[in-house]
């Protein structure tokens, strides 16, 4: 009974937090941003960091839902671990220092040192150390959902790259590396139920393993025009990556020989390829781009400089080239006063000729011929350089971006480059933390062996978020059912003045309650647009409007949010017809 009657009190407008904009906030740069705060469902409370008010949290609770659903199916284990982290244990994994400023450090008042957790590798890897005691045990599978903390450089975008956000973690732990294959693509197939069943249009693409680590990793991309990341797919076969490590294939001609002396030629105040191109009367795909990067100190401790060459109208793929042998990690590029200490120029006057350290080309740049670049003397650059003749000693690796029409790297078809946004990852963690944390088991033979690792994680406010960049319009959200904060709305015109639509109305409502549907009656004394207005910027799939000229004539109005279709229906078949139009499960 008490139940009852709490539901009924929250599904009124009249005693539900109605926290609806007129007006678009400044801050708001991509429309999830706009239309969560618009809409009433988050509020700033600091920079990065958000209150989610009871329309937000309703749609929240939904994604949870189908998260931890589709969780319990694969035979995860639900945990809660907590957000404040001994320092110790990130120490012992080895990331305390190398993760970066993104980790909330802080003491206590005993001076002991905690974080703020972004992830909970260190500490599942300590509770896999303590608790799993035998291989019979595996593999196990814990998750939680809870909020991390990233201490971002430049949060924006809303909950899409908030400081603060919640997100679903799971860990599993192994014997083998068969039984790790089989839970990471269990997970693969979970989370693309979870994002199916959130009616996101997404694609899984491979991925790099970043901060987290590990040597196989999926990112789950929902497509759209607001995303961060950029994802390369073919038009020939199923292969999709993030453009970080999407393969750039050697072009398959040969490099032309030769054809000229090489020359120096003045270029003052030229300080890009485009600068320069335009100075030397070239196209900039005939000028090199040359980059300084940070290599790994010597034997002596000294620091090394690298030469990273491409085509002039090409980028540079930092992920690829943070992995070559050598390269510094964190990838670092030189200071100007680096550069011109070890060269002798300044940037934009750079260029392997001469380059007295490493030089590691792009696959493309070494099919150059007759280029030119810079001379290593500031204000000049040189023509007709070609490699093997002017520059000798290179090695050449794949270090660009992939291109629209780029050659698939499977051999089938053609790139095309797509936004996306991340809404969730696979890793694959190997050993990486059960080894530097000593989290083994005794294997059959006896012997103490470290436990591979599986490492899951979804983005749960970001994929809302991903949500209504997909579905929304000029008026508003368009929820999928799936997440709607309430399935149907009801709008009763002039309520109180007419005794009616009063009773069609509460009829109506008690009947959608009695067969479960989350409905939300707007029994507010406001005017009919902004009633309107309010359900359709809220994004309730149906909604149902009740006026006394309509019901003089025994109907009432439905209309669907998503296609804007209306129609009348008889009062005396509304129920019926209503529940018809709701999504097929």
């Amino acid at each position: 009974m008490l139940a009852g009657l709490k539901r009924k009190l929250i599904m009124r407008t009249s005693k539900f937090l109605i926290s609806t904009l007129k007006e678009d906030p400044k801050e708001a740069a991509v429309e999830s941003h706009r239309l969560m705060m618009r809409a009433g469902m988050i509020r700033q409370v600091a920079s990065g960091v958000y209150t989610w008010l009871p329309t937000g949290m309703k749609v929240l609770a939904k994604a949870i839902s189908i998260v931890r659903e589709e969780m319990n199916k694969t035979g995860a284990l639900e945990i809660a671990m907590p957000m404040v982290q001994p320092a110790d244990l990130w120490k012992e994994s080895g990331r305390y220092t190398k993760y970066g400023p993104e980790l909330c450090r802080f003491k206590d008042r005993k001076q002991n040192e905690f974080v703020l957790g972004p992830t909970h590798e260190e500490i599942i890897t300590d509770i896999a150390r303590r608790e799993i005691k035998s291989i019979r045990q595996l593999p196990m599978c814990l998750y939680q959902i809870q909020n991390k903390f990233r201490d971002e450089i430049r949060p924006r975008f809303g909950v899409m790259r908030g400081r603060e956000f919640l997100m679903k973690d799971a860990y599993s732990f192994h014997i083998d590396k068969a039984s790790l294959d089989k839970t990471y693509q269990d997970m693969y197939d979970a989370y693309s139920r979870v994002f199916t069943r959130m009616g996101l249009t997404f694609r899984p693409v491979e991925a790099d393993t970043g901060s987290i680590g590990g040597n196989h990793s999926h990112e789950f991309q929902a497509l759209a025009d607001a995303g961060e990341d950029i994802i390369a797919w073919s038009d020939g076969s199923d292969y999709a990556a993030n453009i970080e490590m999407a393969e750039a294939l050697a072009p398959d001609y040969a490099r032309p020989a030769p054809t000229k002396a090489c020359e120096k030629k003045p270029t003052p105040n030229c300080h890009t390829v485009d600068e320069a191109a335009a100075a030397l009367n070239l196209e900039s795909t005939r000028v090199l781009k040359s980059l300084i990067v940070h290599g790994e100190n010597d034997e002596n401790g000294n620091k090394t400089l690298v030469m990273l060459c491409l085509c002039g109208n090409q980028e540079l793929n930092e992920v690829k080239s943070i992995k070559i042998k050598g390269i510094a990690d964190p990838l670092t590029f030189a200071t100007e006063e680096e550069i011109n200490a070890y060269t002798g120029a300044h940037t934009g006057s750079l260029g392997p000729v001469g380059f007295k350290g490493r030089i590691i080309v792009d696959r493309t740049a070494d099919k150059m011929a007759d280029f030119a670049c810079g001379a290593n003397e500031t204000g000049y650059h040189l023509i007709n350089v070609n490699w093997d003749r002017d520059v000798q000693n290179y090695e050449v690796v794949d270090i660009r971006n992939v291109e629209e029409g780029d050659p698939s790297p499977d051999g089938k078809g053609r790139l095309h480059l797509r936004k996306g946004i991340e809404v969730g990852q696979v890793f694959m963690l190997g050993t990486k933390y059960s080894e530097a944390m000593h989290a083994t088991v005794m294997d059959e033979k006896g012997n103490d062996v470290p436990m591979l690792m599986g490492c899951y994680g979804i983005g749960v406010t970001r994929a809302i978020a991903a949500v209504i960049e997909q579905y929304h319009d000029e008026r508003g959200i368009i929820w999928p059912e799936s997440l709607a904060p309430f399935k149907v709305a009801i709008i009763a015109i002039k309520l109180n003045k007419n005794e009616l639509v009063k009773n069609t109305a509460e009829k109506l409502y008690e009947e959608l309650q009695q067969k479960g549907v989350e409905v939300l009656f707007d029994d507010r004394d406001e005017r009919p647009g902004v009633m309107f207005a309010d359900i359709e910027l809220m994004g309730i799939p149906h909604i149902i409007t009740i006026g006394e000229k309509s019901l003089n004539d025994g109907m009432i109005e439905y209309k669907n949010r998503k296609t804007g279709v209306k129609e009348s229906i008889p009062v005396g078949k509304a129920l019926d017809i209503i529940t018809s139009k709701f999504e097929l499960k």
